[in-house]
């Protein structure tokens, strides 16, 4: 057995200055394809945010009116309405904001509805009525979902938890009530 040496055999005659060449240039588009790959996500997002604002646009300016038909007169409409109290330690916004003198509604509208997205609302929900229960304000908070798509676990989740549900049928979109009572916050 003497003397061995051990040579590798790089396959189709390769030596290791091409096998390293050949692996920095692999690294170097993966670098290259990533970057790409973030800039589509971010496009993505991009246009999914405005996809949600043009949802938003839809469905607030008819809101007040469908809800009048169901029995609900709120005179004030504030998209994108934001409560910051440094006082309160309290912040949120939600997309649109329906009130008149004893009842108010806040709406979340998304692309896609899920069951966090449901849960944050709730959470909202808790954050208003403890501003209000700080500044003295009695009114009654009613909640609102809205998705373009919602699936049938979401529909249901929404409308048990107290929630009235906004989706699209056909050229406008309907407003289911909530299974009971609407919960009020």
């Amino acid at each position: 057995m003497g003397d061995m040496q051990t040579q590798i055999d790089y396959p189709r005659g390769l030596d290791f200055e091409q096998v390293w060449a050949a692996l920095m240039e692999t690294r170097e588009y993966i670098k290259e394809n990533a970057q790409q790959i973030k800039e589509i996500g971010k496009r993505f997002g991009d246009f999914t945010n405005r996809f949600g604002e043009v949802v938003e646009y839809m469905i607030a300016p008819n809101l007040q009116d469908k809800l009048y038909d169901m029995g609900m007169d709120f005179q004030e409409v504030c998209p994108n309405y934001k409560v910051h109290s440094k006082k309160y330690n309290i912040s949120f916004q939600v997309d649109v904001f329906l009130q008149n003198g004893d009842t108010a509604m806040l709406v979340e509208i998304k692309t896609k509805l899920t069951i966090s997205d449901i849960n944050e609302h709730i959470k909202r929900m808790e954050k208003m009525r403890m501003f209000a229960d700080l500044r003295q304000d009695k009114r009654i908070f009613l909640g609102a979902v809205a998705g373009v798509v919602i699936e049938s676990d979401e529909r249901e989740y929404a409308l048990n938890n107290g929630f009235y549900l906004i989706e699209p049928s056909g050229e406008t979109f309907n407003i289911t009530p909530p299974y009971n009572k609407p919960k009020e916050w």
